[in-house]
């Protein structure tokens, strides 16, 4: 059994933070939206995994994420050169998957449910898919698919205006070998990629068995800075274990669940949890409310802090306001005179500057 993370998007929906960057590296309590599909898959037991990139962040990802040594798998980079759909990376990535069964993961999604019961049912059925499924609000938002009484999937509609049910695809899926012939069968759609839902329903016409399974906990689409901030609010509400690395100087104090990084400093702050503190950070003259996730190496000086998440080498200082729901990116500086509104929203890209005066 493989893995197909699907890590080549561009983030258009989180740009400006990813002008610069590869959305699926952006951290969700300081951890890359990535590691945690990665994490996933290798607790189901399945260890060989192939990446799809796209080539303007492939060697970013690369780079940080590394042979898979540190997840306890081997990890495989496939460029996908152009965006031409979900069935277009599986055909890319043919050669890596070869004639072996396969789970695909969509890079920038997070699910609470482990994989095993999905893949125990795939396997123990001898199935040739298995879609993932959760009831959503806005069915018209998403691919849907209709299931029967048995979980046998009768077809999928992408965004359809009057939809059959309100399950939605959450990105995660699994595959027999025939998915491969299934992706030859079939055509590019009016966006010009080849898409998986195509391919599925492909598999559904040759009489190929494929039955949906529906998620119990949550899950959590990263695309968008809204959806980021509730996936970070939700992984530090249900994930976060308290370690701090440091002696907290008199003068400060730490209040519930925090994670701080060796060699921080907090000087005359408050940090109320759940939060997390990278390592080498320095925090002075601050409060670091809820949900607030701070990268490693940032600066914040004066600075009042909550429901946001603060990326590598930021740095923040002189403010008087609190910074909430904010998304500030890699390096940014931002530096505010007094007299400002009560409360600032903010979603900046890699070095940023802001002053506003």
């Amino acid at each position: 059994m493989k893995a197909l993370i699907l890590s080549g998007g561009k983030g258009t929906r989180l740009r400006p933070l990813t002008h610069t960057g590869a959305k699926q590296l952006v951290p969700v309590a300081n951890k890359p939206i990535l590691w945690y599909g990665i994490e996933s898959i290798v607790a189901a037991g399945i260890t060989d995994i192939g990446i799809i990139l796209n080539p303007e962040t492939g060697d970013e990802i690369q780079a940080k994420t590394g042979d898979g040594d540190r997840f306890g798998a081997r990890i495989t980079y496939i460029i996908q050169d152009s965006p031409d759909g979900l069935a277009h990376a599986v055909k890319v990535a043919q050669p890596f998957l070869g004639e072996d069964p396969f789970v695909m993961y969509l890079g920038d999604n997070l699910i609470q449910d482990r994989l095993d019961e999905f893949l125990d049912v795939f396997k123990g059925q001898q199935l040739d898919g298995v879609i993932l499924l959760k009831q959503v609000p806005n069915p018209t938002a998403f691919g849907v698919a209709e299931v029967d009484a048995r979980g046998r999937v009768l077809q999928l509609v992408e965004k359809p205006p009057v939809p059959p049910s309100d399950l939605a695809l959450v990105g995660v899926y699994f595959f027999s070998p025939a998915i491969h012939e299934a992706i030859a069968q079939i055509q590019p759609s009016t966006r010009g990629e080849l898409e998986i839902t195509d391919a599925i329903q492909q598999l559904i016409r040759t009489d190929r068995a494929v039955e949906a399974r529906q998620l119990q906990g949550w899950w959590l689409d990263t695309g968008k800075k809204d959806d980021l901030l509730a996936a970070n609010r939700i992984i530090l509400d249900t994930q976060l274990e308290a370690d701090i690395a440091i002696a907290v100087e008199e003068g400060s104090q730490v209040l519930g669940r925090v994670r701080i990084g060796e060699g921080s400093v907090l000087r005359n702050s408050t940090v109320r949890g759940p939060a997390a503190i990278g390592r080498n950070c320095h925090l002075e003259n601050c409060f670091i409310g809820p949900y607030s996730s701070i990268g490693d190496g940032v600066t914040l000086i004066d600075a009042d802090i909550e429901h946001s998440v603060i990326l590598e080498q930021a740095k923040i200082e002189g403010i008087d306001q609190r910074i909430v729901d904010s998304l500030i990116g890699e390096r940014s500086h931002l530096k505010l005179a007094p007299n400002r509104p009560k409360a600032l929203r903010f979603a900046l890209g890699k070095d940023s500057q802001v002053e506003l005066v």
